[in-house]
């Protein structure tokens, strides 16, 4: 307990790398599975606030070999809100939105030193749509009950979950660049926002296109709130890194299904 209460006190103090020695020290003296989770829950929140993700993810999985865990929801919850975090950082966005999106609706305030329900249901939405194909989309956000209830919490990231699975794109698209102004002073978003949204307007294009076996780009731009120019040249990147099977005729302004 004397390295806990020690490793509390630095952290207040604001020296974490101390205030992480401390924690640390407390596995030698560890005697049952809850002292093993709550030095691990300690050493990863420092961790997470060093931006030392290897050591969060360590010591997520040293909690989750704990027995009787699984049964402990809340434990679980800020388990994979740790993981999430550290995969966000890890630039492995499909493995943070699968964190993200197991997380319980019971989270409430229980981790709020660390993450809020609000973040779970913002950083999840984005790593989704960015990384998760339309079966996935459907059965892992818009069939999750848990996960429904974490959006209530954000209607405008809700409706633009909503929008893009109903091809409503420009929509979703204004929805998101609007979200970006104050995301980009996200603590933990602020270096992936433009990147999820590039893989998100790509996504969109790319699921737009999949049904036609020719598209009118006139009639694309308008439903992607843009101009002929520039989708042409979004649409030509995308052919180019082999993610739409398509040519376009540059004079009608037509796109070809190949």
């Amino acid at each position: 307990m004397g390295h806990t209460f020690l490793g509390e006190f630095f952290y207040e103090k604001g020296d974490l790398n101390a205030a992480l020695k401390c924690y640390i020290r407390t596995r030698d003296y560890c005697t049952t599975s809850k002292h093993v989770v709550f030095m691990c829950l300690n050493v990863i929140k420092v961790s997470i606030e060093l931006e030392n993700y290897l050591h969060v993810l360590n010591y997520v999985q040293k909690a989750e070999q704990t027995t009787d865990i699984q049964q402990e929801t809340t434990t679980m919850d800020k388990l994979r809100c740790a993981s999430g975090l550290a995969h966000l950082a890890n630039k492995k966005y499909k493995l943070a939105a699968k964190k993200f999106l197991e997380v319980s609706s019971e989270l409430n305030s229980t981790y709020s030193d660390v993450i809020a329900p609000q973040d779970v249901a913002i950083y999840g939405a984005l790593c989704a749509l960015a990384s998760f194909d339309r079966s996935e989309l459907k059965q892992k956000v818009m069939d999750s009950v848990s996960f429904r209830n974490l959006l209530e919490l954000v209607p405008e990231v809700r409706e633009m979950v909503q929008d893009f699975y109903s091809s409503r794109y420009a929509s979703c698209l204004r929805t998101l660049d609007g979200l970006k102004a104050y995301l980009e002073y996200d603590l933990h978003l602020h270096d992936h926002i433009q990147s999820l949204s590039d893989q998100i307007h790509e996504k969109a294009l790319i699921q737009y296109t999949i049904p036609f076996t020719s598209v009118v780009m006139e009639n694309m731009a308008k439903a992607f709130n843009t101009d002929v120019v520039s989708l042409e040249k979004k649409l030509a990147a995308l052919i180019a890194k082999n993610q739409i099977q398509a040519r376009i005729d540059s004079h009608n302004k037509i796109l070809y299904g190949r």
